[in-house]
């Protein structure tokens, strides 16, 4: 199934006999884009920005938003195993994987199990190590709204997204996206000690993007990417949080466009 709107359309495929809403937009060479452990909440301007120079699909994860929830899913790794099949069922070439948050944990164990259809890595702010300063902010300990407000520099920056208070179908699709997050995150929570073994592995040129001024994950993290892949570069934004691609999505989108050069 496939609707449209002005700038985007939205397509529903199955994978392993599930379905898996898929947004796309724009025209160019292939990038696909991984939403947080909050979830996807619709085309916003960082998707705009990049289908300006990329055919750009954003799914929602197996397990979140519009996608229905595979039930045996247990950890990251089955949700890059199902998110290459999507890569599959698109027949997408010289991609450039593009993951935030819990979606850049994903795109680096996809990358490490297949990269034959990868042409450019972009992590974003990325969970999936084990920080070597500090700790991952544990959503499931917070308020949920309190942990989303932890992903911008500040509260004011928050409220140009999301308003004062979220309104019910965003807290709702919070609600549904940490219980999934729970089901393939939680023990240890948000980093697998079988992924920093295999980056060495990944050849694709990598970009990792971070705020500075991430309150989730730490920005020690992303050091230890680029120590870990083969071919890394580090680009930080200054003052912006881990949500950086959306306070931030003229500069993020500029500096995946010139890391892909497209």
């Amino acid at each position: 199934m496939t609707t449209a709107t002005a700038t985007h359309t939205e397509q529903t495929i199955q994978v392993a006999g599930k379905n898996v809403r898929l947004l796309q937009g724009g025209t160019g060479p292939a990038a696909v884009f991984l939403h947080h452990s909050t979830g996807n909440p619709g085309w916003m301007p960082i998707f705009e920005q990049l289908a300006a120079k990329f055919s750009l699909t954003v799914p929602d994860l197996p397990g979140y938003g519009q996608s229905e929830r595979p039930e045996w899913a247990r950890d990251a790794r089955d949700i890059a195993t199902l998110t290459n099949r999507i890569l599959d069922r698109l027949d997408l070439q010289n991609v450039t994987l593009i993951g935030a948050g819990l979606g850049g944990f994903i795109a680096a164990e996809m990358a490490a199990a297949n990269q034959s259809r990868l042409s450019k890595l972009v992590l974003i702010g990325a969970a999936g190590l084990q920080p070597a300063e500090g700790e991952i902010a544990d959503q499931m300990l917070v308020d949920f709204e309190e942990y989303v407000k932890a992903g911008f520099r500040d509260d004011a920056t928050y409220e140009t997204i999301f308003g004062h208070t979220a309104d019910d179908a965003i807290k709702s699709l919070w609600d549904f996206s940490r219980e999934m997050t729970a089901r393939i995150t939680w023990k240890p929570y948000m980093f697998s000690r079988r992924l920093a073994p295999v980056l060495g592995e990944i050849e694709v040129p990598a970009l990792i993007i971070w705020g500075g001024n991430d309150r989730v994950v730490p920005i020690a993290c992303a050091q230890q990417y680029a120590n870990g892949l083969a071919n890394a570069k580090v680009e930080t934004i200054a003052g912006a949080g881990h949500l950086v691609e959306l306070e931030e999505p003229e500069k993020v989108a500029s500096l995946i466009v010139a890391h892909a050069g497209a």
